[in-house]
């Protein structure tokens, strides 16, 4: 059985983790903002440009909401918000008509590449010296 010394050490170090992702998250949010954009926003835009060379790679939402961390209903608003502004387009996917794929658009593209060098340096600095 673990120690209330070892316990605490565990404790603290989650709390610790919990927040710098807190500073983190509030940080991409206040920097993205600047260019329409939530960290969220941003990272689905991430996801989906990491295509690996596919030009308009789509993926399937739920398998974005396992990448994300957000429900499906939360992540479908906020493709729907992408798809709004012209970010990402949404279809039913060939192979089970009860899915729906979504994918960049050449504005989505533009954006994600404009803004990801802004969000990588946020990453960077907040990140800098974790051990």
């Amino acid at each position: 059985m673990a120690s209330k010394t070892d316990e605490q050490a565990l404790v603290e170090r989650w709390r610790g983790i919990r927040a710098l992702h807190a500073r983190t998250q509030c940080e991409l949010d206040r920097t993205l903002q600047a260019h329409g954009l939530c960290a969220s926003d941003f990272e689905v835009l991430d996801l989906l440009a990491q295509s690996g060379g596919a030009a308009r790679r789509a993926h399937r939402i739920q398998k974005i909401s396992e990448r994300v961390h957000l429900t499906q209903s939360a992540l479908s608003r906020l493709i729907g918000r992408l798809e709004k502004e012209g970010l990402v387009e949404r279809a039913m996917c060939a192979e089970d008509r009860r899915g729906v794929r979504v994918a960049l658009t050449a504005k989505g593209r533009a954006l994600h590449a404009e803004i990801r060098p802004v969000q990588r340096a946020v990453l960077a600095r907040m990140l800098t010296d974790l051990d």
